[in-house]
Order: structure tokens, then C-alpha cells, then sequence
């Protein structure tokens, strides 16, 4: 499976992504669409990886690359290619499916569970095997509205729409998946200042160090990979 990554900042290292491509001998590249102009080609990948970033998926006068980005991301999803959206990537999927953007009523920082929404009964096929319930990094304060179509995965107590499902191949999830202790730190470092207070902000000093949710975090991903594979093998 080849994988290809789009990143939006310094900060965007691909952690659990990273290691599961070294990990199964899978190619992955990357474009920075705030650095060049020329997008991959369709046919160079065969799932794409959206990752986050600091910027709202608006910002067009600061950042004008990301016309083009949304231009690349809306015809991989035409072309039927499998896509993954990690926070901003989320946003982006979703607002490219025609679903509305916004500000959460709560910023949600640090480590907090998100639970399943479909009983085994009305699962579908994607969350099967997947955890009912499991303790994530989250790094947000916006959200997301469930594009038509798209099938609701996963909630938080202070966000509704955590994860959705479209067409059985474009994932989004608002938390972070791909993070390991190094990049938790590092956005404890960058934006630690910013963070404010409410009740799902955890106090930084709790944040790294939680080998457990660390570890459950890389099985999360490389779960989610595996059915990508199994996807663009099928």
C-alpha cells in the first residue's frame, strides 16, 4: 500500500503513521502545499493522508495555498481513492463533502475518551474490530457537522462528532491517532501558552507520559491502517 501524507506544518510529524509504513515495508511520501505547487499524481498512492495543522480550513489570506490543497483533496475523493482526515484533515473532508465547520462549544486538549455511537447490531463494516471505547489525544476547538451521507462513528463528552465514515473509504477523525510522545510534547512546547481552561483541557503536566493510552493510541492506528490495506487490496 502505497501512502502518501499531506502535512501543514513543522509540527506535523507522522508519528504511528510513520512506524507502521516502516513496520509493514509500505512506501510513504508527503507534500507540503505551503512549499510547492505541484500536487502528487492520482495514480502515485493509494491512500491519502490528511493531517493537521494550526490554521482553520478558511484561511485563505494566510494561508492561499490551501485553495489548492482543497482542489488536490476533492479530486482524490472523486477519482474513489481511499482518504484518512486527522483533525484539520477531518475539517477539511468534511467541509468538502458539504458539511458546515465551526467552533466547538468546548476546546478539548489532552488525553479524553471518545466511545462508539452504532450498537453491534447497526455497525458498519469499517468499526468493526475497533475499540467501543478508548482514551485518544485531542488537540482542537472545532467540529465538525456529519456530511449527508456519511456514517457517525465515534463521541466525546465535550464534542459530538469525533469520527464519521463516507462512502466506506474517506475516514475522518477530529482527535490524533498518529501521536507518540514526542510530538505530544512538542505541541505542549509550541502551543502549551494558548491553551486557556475548561473542563476538557487536561492540565499540561498530565499530559505526557501516559504510556498506556500511548500504546493504545498505536494499536488504534495501526487498526485503522490494516482495513485501508485490506481496502486498497480488495
Amino acid at each position: 500500500m502505497k501512502i502518501h501524507v499531506l502535512q501543514h506544518s513543522a509540527l506535523n510529524t507522522l508519528g504511528t503513521i510513520e512506524e507502521y509504513a516502516r513496520t509493514k515495508s509500505h512506501p510513504l511520501e508527503s507534500t507540503r502545499f505551503y512549499k510547492i505547487t505541484n500536487p502528487p499524481s492520482l495514480d502515485s498512492f493509494d491512500l491519502l493522508i490528511i493531517m493537521g495543522g494550526p490554521m482553520g480550513i478558511y484561511d485563505y489570506e494566510e494561508n492561499p495555498w490551501l485553495r489548492d490543497e482543497k482542489a488536490f483533496i476533492k479530486q482524490t475523493v472523486e477519482a474513489g481513492k481511499p482518504l484518512l482526515g486527522i483533525c484539520l484533515g477531518a475539517q477539511l473532508l468534511a467541509d468538502l463533502l458539504g458539511a458546515r465547520v465551526y467552533e466547538n462549544g468546548h476546546r478539548e486538549m489532552g488525553w479524553f475518551p471518545i466511545k462508539a455511537v452504532r450498537t453491534e447490531e447497526n455497525k458498519p463494516e469499517f468499526l468493526k474490530g475497533l475499540p467501543e471505547e478508548i482514551t485518544v489525544f485531542h488537540w482542537h476547538f472545532r467540529t465538525f457537522d456529519l456530511p449527508e451521507g456519511a456514517v457517525h462513528l465515534y463521541e466525546s463528552e465535550g464534542c459530538r462528532n469525533q469520527a464519521f465514515i463516507y462512502d466506506n473509504r474517506v475516514l475522518a477523525l477530529q482527535f490524533h491517532p498518529e501521536v507518540h510522545k514526542e510530538r505530544v510534547k512538542s505541541m505542549i512546547g509550541r502551543f502549551g501558552s494558548e491553551m486557556g481552561s475548561g473542563p476538557f483541557i487536561q492540565k499540561k503536566e498530565e499530559m505526557p507520559g501516559q504510556e498506556e493510552y500511548l500504546a493504545g493510541t498505536k494499536e488504534f492506528m495501526f487498526m485503522v491502517l490494516d482495513k485501508f490495506e485490506k481496502i486498497t487490496h480488495s
